[in-house]
């Protein structure tokens, strides 16, 4: 019971498991490499309040995905 429909569930599987572990490492390793502390990032702290607002963090890793989304797109 194989068919085209199958094969192309099995790579949307594959290739969720990639970006779902790829997000995995990002938050794990991301402090290291000074994501979540770039210059732009907003932190506020009033007392017992804390806000945080990751703008450049977030704005960075946007452009990396639009440039890995672009070169998949191209193939």
């Amino acid at each position: 019971m194989s068919g085209p429909g199958l094969e192309g569930l099995g790579r949307l599987l594959l290739v969720a498991g990639a970006v779902l572990a790829g997000i995995g490492l990002l938050i794990l390793y991301g402090g290291a490499l000074g994501l979540g502390r770039l210059p732009g990032d907003i932190l506020i702290r009033r007392g017992n309040f804390t806000f945080y607002f990751p703008l450049a963090t977030g704005i960075l890793i946007s452009l990396v995905l639009s440039l890995v989304f672009a070169l998949l797109r191209r193939q």
